[in-house]
């Protein structure tokens, strides 16, 4: 998890040093940053209108290029990337012609959506049954597209599909409901306003629309209210001022003061009629227009930094960076543990179904993870006695995101969610250069990686071996005595399947397992010459199928012939409880024959099961795996439902693949 959390840091640097290499080639073939003001005496008409359009000040009365200049002067400074992102966005909608509108069904989809939404405007337009539309098909689709740029959704409820409601609503005829919050409470009411105006121009609609939203806003025209509202209260410790020489805040504004409702006060101050403006001077307001953030710490003026354009999206970003709600830090969270869950697409290494069973595992693993960690999250967020902590908590985000560093994290989010083709493109890279070294570090240090087929055997066998393990046999269930000492024990056993399961695999494999005698070449003790010329006159029995007979006399635990001491006929190797003294370690591990092995076995001289060592004339099995075991040992252990090799886990009833780069690889370890 670190390394993928350090791989994602890695990235979110390369993310701010091309953001950057960006502003740079921009500046080098044109000369501008975006943070150069743009005056617009030098604009033309159209890109005048088309920014009084993205700031949402009606144009309707204005025909003369002075008076259109004046009004963008009067709402705020303009500067360069503003004007390039909403000359992309008028470009963007009139090349879309489509914006997505939802068709109402009935009442109950009517007041879920519209009625029980206390952060959002809705314009709807009702069709009276057997009546045509206020609007156009054409025109409804201008407005849309006109309204969607500040947030505000759109529908269209036709009376024919529920009657009986329109009549209970007396829409008797064609007509605009919009719906504005009421109250400044996150859990306000709703008002449905009606549009009484007689002409249906999409200019005259968007100003009725503006009118209604702004009436929410305070708005303050004399300088005894605006010393009321500086002072900081307890209801409103945040509030957004808008200081400028306007009839009405623009549309945005408006917007956002619906968006952040019960977080932060939007305060409208018209200085239209002040004759004297020292008052403003005193609380910081240089200049005019101005977009002042009053917070417990201080004042922020907004449009000083770095991609802090007078338009919805920019403002939206900073006011959820210094002000954000709990769903806010979820949805952030929610990205950056999935960008790192992805990450294991690239860091494992193998076959590529492989990579997608462990994608999606740690997919689920991660963001199940993150649900069970924000739900005790939330309930301590709601206990009383925790509020200093969330405010203070506030307070530092506040101070973190008024500098600078923040205002270029904000700018650079921007840029890329608004272009996600180019996120999406540099994230593959990253990931393809991390799978790139990851290959490269561990192309040493691991095997040759499996293809998709052996993978996918390999993961059904896993499957068969530990989630559907045989049932065991009868005589081996605990008695009474078992379930009277430990009452647990019962629980325990229904915690795994093979309690109530039928055996899948017959055990008539192990007759087909290969066995031999174990040989020495060299044995220790006064007679180890005779026991050794024994050895080697004796018949080695090295047969594919079949038990070796000799197994029914109880004195034979490990298979040795009864008629040998194997205590006495023990191989001088290093595992059997001491070296010969005057002999190396790699002389006395030579002392055992592996020539009567068989040539896909892995060479051992010890018993993982019983943690004996094998023994002269001792019966030894081998499994596909290529482990070798004592035979009475790994017979019990199969024939006790454990079909699986003690080692390493592999099945025991199905023959592993070999490959001679594996072989290779076991002759040069021994």
């Amino acid at each position: 998890m670190w390394l993928k959390l350090f791989f994602l840091l890695l990235y979110f640097l390369v993310l701010f040093v091309l953001a950057r290499f960006f502003e740079a080639v921009v500046w080098y073939e044109t000369g501008l940053f975006a943070t150069q003001l743009v005056d617009p005496v030098t604009l033309s008409f159209n890109k005048l209108k088309t920014i009084l359009e993205c700031r949402g000040l009606g144009y309707s009365g204005l025909a003369e290029k002075r008076d259109v200049r004046e009004l963008v002067e009067k709402s705020g400074d303009l500067m360069q990337g503003e004007l390039y992102s909403a000359i992309k966005n008028e470009k963007e909608q009139a090349e879309s012609q489509s914006e997505s509108s939802t068709t109402f069904s009935g009442e109950m989809h009517f007041y879920e959506l519209v009625e029980d939404t206390k952060d959002g405007i809705w314009l709807v337009q009702v069709i009276a049954q057997d009546r045509d539309a206020l609007l156009s098909k054409a025109n409804w689709g201008k407005m849309v597209q006109k309204v969607s740029q500040f947030g505000i959704r759109t529908g269209t409820f036709n009376c024919s599909s529920d009657s009986r409601y329109c009549r209970k609503r007396g829409w008797m005829k064609s007509t605009l409901i919009m719906s504005v919050p009421q109250t400044y409470a996150s859990k306000g009411k709703v008002m449905l306003k009606e549009y009484n105006g007689r002409r249906i121009e999409t200019e005259h609609i968007f100003k009725w629309m503006t009118a209604h939203v702004a009436s929410r806003i305070k708005t303050i025209r004399m300088s005894q209210q605006l010393v009321e509202e500086w002072h900081p209260s307890e209801k409103h410790p945040v509030k957004m001022f808008l200081f400028a020489k306007l009839a009405q805040p623009p549309a945005f504004f408006s917007a956002l003061s619906v968006k952040f409702t019960g977080r932060i006060e939007f305060i409208f101050v018209d200085v239209q009629s002040w004759d004297n403006i020292t008052s403003l001077e005193e609380i910081g307001v240089q200049q005019l227009p101005s977009y002042i953030l009053k917070m417990p710490e201080g004042i922020y003026r907004y449009g000083n930094s770095i991609g802090e354009f007078i338009s919805l999206q920019a403002m939206d970003t900073f006011l959820r960076s210094v002000q954000p709600e709990v769903n806010d830090l979820f949805v952030l969270s929610l990205v950056m543990v999935n960008l790192m869950a992805w990450l294991d697409l690239f860091i494992t290494q193998g076959a590529t179904i492989k990579r997608f069973v462990v994608l999606i595992s740690t997919l689920g693993t991660y963001n199940s993870l993150l649900i069970i960690s924000w739900l005790p999250i939330l309930g301590f967020l709601q206990l009383p006695y925790l509020e200093g902590f969330y405010d203070y908590s506030l307070k530092l985000l506040r101070y973190a995101d008024t500098t600078t560093l923040a205002s270029w994290v904000r700018t650079d989010w921007t840029f890329y969610s608004s272009h996600p083709a180019l996120f999406l493109s540099t994230y593959l890279a990253h990931g393809l250069l991390i799978d790139y070294f990851e290959k490269r570090r561990r192309c040493n240090n691991e095997e040759e990686n499996p293809n998709n087929l052996e993978w996918l055997s390999s993961l059904w066998d896993w499957y068969t071996s530990y989630l559907v393990h045989p049932i065991t046999s009868f005589h081996n269930f605990p008695n009474e005595s078992d379930w009277d000492d430990d009452p647990n024990f019962l629980l325990e056993r229904l915690a795994f399947p093979d309690l109530w399961l039928h055996p899948l695999i017959p055990i008539d494999y192990i007759n087909n397992l290969p066995t031999w005698r174990f040989k020495c070449t060299q044995v220790c003790g006064p007679n180890s010459e005779e026991n050794s010329g024994r050895d080697l006159d004796s018949n080695i029995q090295n047969t594919t199928g079949g038990q070796t007979q000799g197994l029914n006399s109880e004195h034979e635990e490990h298979g040795c012939g009864k008629e040998r001491d194997c205590a006495a006929d023990s191989c001088c190797h290093s595992g059997n409880g001491g070296d010969v003294p005057g002999m190396k370690r790699e002389a006395q591990e030579q002392q055992a024959d592996w020539s009567q092995w068989p040539s896909d076995m892995i060479h051992c001289t010890e018993c993982v099961v019983c943690l004996e060592n094998f023994e002269t004339d001792c019966i030894v099995m081998g499994l596909p795996c290529a482990h070798v075991f004592h035979q009475q040992c790994i017979v019990v252990w199969l024939a006790g439902g454990q079909h699986c090799c003690p080692v390493c886990r592999g099945p025991s009833y199905k023959r592993k693949p070999v490959r001679s780069s594996g072989l290779d690889l076991l002759e040069q370890q021994e």
